[in-house]
């Protein structure tokens, strides 16, 4: 239970907001030199799904996130996952492509992407072919795909092998972004493989929610309490810094309770007074294709409102996307 001091500082914090107009966050490509100008449909650019380019294990997309190309690497193409989340994009009724991810041939799938998205054949895609030529960059290398990457039997593999193909010296230096739903930071094979990782590397912490209640709703975790989830953010994050990663929806056209919005902001305050190392906050929504109909956008003025509790109220750094 808040106590009563933090209970009253959220209250004026909160009222504060409520009586304020929220200017909404610009978009993170209007922020961009040389994109402001440049009209990029989201149904040309951010609205795809993800594009395997006939490759068993990696694939490229465009993230509002990554702020422009980002090349991923499917952790799980059994689509083992401990949530499932009302937004998630995989559609687990469709029978699996693959079930073992072979880390020889995700290696050897990474070289050959890292070459086409450097050469001009990435421009000749009619859905690149009219894109800013900044969106086109390669910003990092994701571990990621249709399931929970730190409960890969491969994980510590597959980071290997990964870190070797960058260790060649064949590409100009990439950074690599682990997503994660933090459900297995503290697995012993997940923290060997963490300290692969350099500083300009990233993790990316799925953190949706400041309530037990509302995790259910949104994540469906399998047997993973809201503490745990914590703990592990916590373990890692005295480590290194971390990015929290939050993604609101609108679910069945409503927006997250304001009640929500406060305790999510007050379990940051409460990582951060802990020791934990967050340089950013993501708030943003879905974009790409939803399997559940039920589950929207939730609309820029909205994302802002949350991102403005979240300053105010924990003093880290928040973006909208």
């Amino acid at each position: 239970m808040l106590h009563s001091t933090a209970t009253s500082l959220l209250s004026d914090i909160v009222e504060e907001i409520n009586t304020k107009p929220v200017v909404a966050d610009e978009p993170f490509d209007k922020k961009r030199r040389g994109v402001a100008h440049v009209h990029i449909p989201r149904e040309t650019a951010f609205g795809c799904p993800r594009d395997f380019l006939h490759n068993r294990f990696v694939y490229i997309v465009l993230s509002p996130r990554a702020r422009g190309l980002s090349v991923g690497v499917n952790m799980n193409p059994d689509r083992h996952c401990d949530f499932d989340c009302v937004y998630c994009e995989v559609d687990r009724c469709k029978p699996t492509r693959e079930t073992v991810l072979d880390t020889n041939i995700m290696a050897q799938e990474l070289q050959r992407t890292l070459e086409f998205v450097r050469s001009p054949q990435l421009h000749e895609l009619s859905v690149y072919r009219n894109l800013p030529a900044e969106l086109l960059q390669l910003h990092h290398v994701t571990l990621s795909g249709d399931g929970e990457p730190t409960l890969s039997p491969k994980f510590i593999e597959a980071l290997r092998e990964v870190v070797h193909v960058r260790a060649l010296g064949k590409f100009p230096f990439f950074k690599l972004v682990l997503i994660t739903n933090c459900s297995g930071l503290d697995r012993p094979e997940v923290q060997q493989g963490i300290r692969l990782l350099t500083r300009q590397d990233e993790i990316w912490a799925k953190l949706d929610g400041g309530t037990q209640a509302y995790l259910n709703k949104v994540n469906h975790p399998n047997n993973v309490p809201l503490e745990k989830i914590l703990a592990n953010i916590l373990l890692v994050a005295k480590q290194r810094p971390v990015v929290i990663q939050s993604l609101f929806p609108a679910i069945n056209g409503e927006e997250p309770p304001a009640e929500e919005i406060e305790q999510f902001a007050m379990r940051l305050r409460e990582l951060k007074e802990q020791g934990a190392q967050i340089s950013l906050v993501q708030i943003y929504s879905a974009t790409r294709p939803i399997q559940n109909a039920g589950c929207s956008h939730l609309p820029l003025r909205s994302l802002s409102r949350i991102a403005q509790v979240v300053r105010l109220v924990s003093g880290l750094k928040a973006e909208v996307f």
